[in-house]
């Protein structure tokens, strides 16, 4: 461990009990929820050389790592891709989760890390729709698992079909292949594990054509007037349709666009069907028909025993909707992002030509867009520790491991705390009527509270609910869902040709540059590049022709 980071640490944890608190009375102070003072900090720290020392070694590691990386790019490509997505996992949400998961261990926060905050590139992505300033997770899916940018609301086919021009979206001249398509194409396998339903925007993008996001069982294009021939709904996709019917896992919530609305699944929800069919089952019988071993679970025992024997396709779905969030849900009835991602790996990693992987923390999207700053935050780190799972797991010399998020949202990171204040209180800051605002707030959404008659702002540290799981952090616009944002997105690689993730670029690029480092997929790649001479040859040979020319006298 480095001296720096080790004098560190012990500083801090020493700092820990101090429970007196340095106020600085030429400013305001709210001080209920303060954790550290600036004087509990680590003293190491106010020295130049700690810093000095953190930039050297810090150095030092990215040139050994950059060294072995070179190498090992000069012998080969990337066997397995694991694409991590952070549903609306903003830059703000990042900073605000790692300084959550370090306040949780007892320090101050601010110089935490999460687990793909150490890769060695990380790079900037824009967002935007073909017809949209602000995305939806629908056209970013097609964008960083498609390669091509379209429209709001549409999955998986051109910029040539509007959303819920359903005639369109039939024309095959509109699909568009996804990296997982051409990872099959390849003879490797593809799994998708997500805390969303499995039919739900983004893990759809690895498999369904479709005009409207929202067509996840055959009700709503059948009042649209459509049929299912002309329309299979995506989760019909899923079951019946390459590539869907391919995947070797599959695993995330969803059961209710799965069975019939007059019927409930093991927990109760019921169906949303209006077909009479029971896609799970459907699902089954196609394994028994292409006499392969399957295995269908819904509770966590089931897929832990299920993984003890590991069937050659896996079905999991966990709840009647999305999964529950990791700090509401039941630890024995549904397994935690990093539990399924595991199981998802071991499956998958039986094929020896490799596997293409996606992981979704989708449930950060939908604390944002509730103003539940907390969950939201939480759901990051449980990505966090995840991608920590698959590191673990995976040779780094043949795994090529991406995170990056879709869009973001609008929540801000703001005011004038001291180091190593509460990341969920309230600002060190008061407003200039001397109420109280948190480091935490939203531009818009359902946490916006009425303000008084005299323009004054309502205080949300004396809500009943203050700091409850569902709190909601405060919002300056009144909204029933708080929105999107239209800030780009970071992206971090780690593994084969990481390199190329560096940069600002569209989010149409990134599966491209993932099936360059895979060889996999249309188009340019590192292995049709290394049949090549290498460039400092060509010159040579050149020079030796015309020697041989020469002497010859021809």
């Amino acid at each position: 461990m480095r001296t720096s980071l080790t004098l560190w640490v012990m500083a801090v944890c020493g700092a820990a009990a101090a429970t007196a608190v340095a106020v600085d009375r030429d400013r305001p102070y709210h001080n209920e929820q303060v954790s550290f003072s600036s004087d509990a900090r680590n003293a190491a720290e106010k020295e130049a050389q700690f810093w000095v020392s953190d930039a050297q070694e810090a150095i030092e590691e990215r040139e050994a790592r950059v060294s072995r990386q070179r190498r090992r790019a000069e012998q080969g490509f990337a066997k397995n891709v694991v694409m991590f997505l952070g549903d609306g996992m903003s830059v703000p949400t990042l900073a605000a989760a790692r300084t959550l998961l370090g306040q949780r261990q007892g320090a101050t926060g601010e110089e935490a890390r999460l687990s793909f905050e150490e890769f060695p590139t990380i790079g900037l992505v824009k967002t935007y729709c073909l017809d949209a300033q602000i995305p939806d997770s629908a056209c970013t899916a097609t964008a960083y698992l498609g390669g091509v940018k379209n429209n709001y609301g549409t999955i998986g086919v051109t910029g040539r079909v509007a959303r819920r021009d359903c005639l369109a979206s039939a024309d095959a001249a509109t699909h568009v292949d996804s990296i997982a398509e051409w990872a099959l194409a390849d003879g490797r396998d593809v799994g998708i594990v997500t805390t969303t339903r499995v039919t739900h925007a983004s893990p759809a993008g690895t498999f369904a054509k479709v005009a409207d996001r929202r067509w996840e069982d055959d009700t709503r294009p059948t009042e649209q007037g459509f049929t299912a021939e002309q329309c299979p709904d995506i989760t019909h996709q899923l079951v019946h349709q390459h590539p869907g019917n391919k995947f070797k896992v599959i695993l995330g919530g969803g059961r209710r666009h799965f069975i019939q609305n007059d019927t409930r699944d093991e927990e109760g929800t019921r169906g949303r069907r209006t077909d009479g069919r029971n896609l799970i089952e459907e699902w089954q019988e196609d394994k028994r028909n292409r006499n392969v071993t399957y295995k269908y679970v819904w509770h966590r025992s089931e897929l832990m025993e299920a993984a003890e024997s590991m069937p050659e396709y896996l079905l999991g779905l966990f709840e009647g909707t999305h999964m529950q969030y990791h700090m509401q849900g039941d630890p024995v009835s549904e397994p935690t992002l990093a539990e399924l991602t595991e199981i998802a790996i071991k499956s998958l990693s039986r094929n020896e030509k490799g596997f293409f992987l996606f992981v979704e923390g989708g449930r950060i999207d939908h604390a944002h867009h509730d103003n539940m700053v907390e969950l939201a935050l939480d759901e990051t780190i449980e990505m966090s520790k995840a991608v920590t799972r698959a590191v673990e797991m995976l040779p780094e010399e043949d795994t090529l491991i991406v995170v990056t998020s879709d869009h973001a949202h609008v929540m801000s990171f703001n005011g004038y705390s001291d180091r190593g204040h509460d990341i969920l209180g309230p600002s060190r800051d008061l407003d200039d009527n001397g109420v109280p605002y948190m480091t935490i707030s939203y531009t818009n959404g359902p946490g916006a509270r009425v303000q008084q008659a005299d323009g004054i702002r309502v205080d949300p540290t004396t809500d009943d609910d203050y700091r409850e799981l569902e709190w909601r952090a405060h919002a300056e616009v009144p909204l029933e869902d708080e929105t999107h944002g239209g800030d780009d997105v970071a992206v971090f690689a780690l593994g084969p040709h990481h390199d190329l993730f560096t940069g600002l670029f569209e989010q149409s690029r990134i599966p491209h540059l993932m099936a360059y480092a895979a060889c996999i997929g249309p188009g340019h790649h590192v292995c049709s590049a290394a049949a090549l001479p290498s460039s400092p040859l060509l010159p040579l040979l050149a020079l030796l022709a015309l020697l041989v020319l020469t002497l010859r006298g021809d």
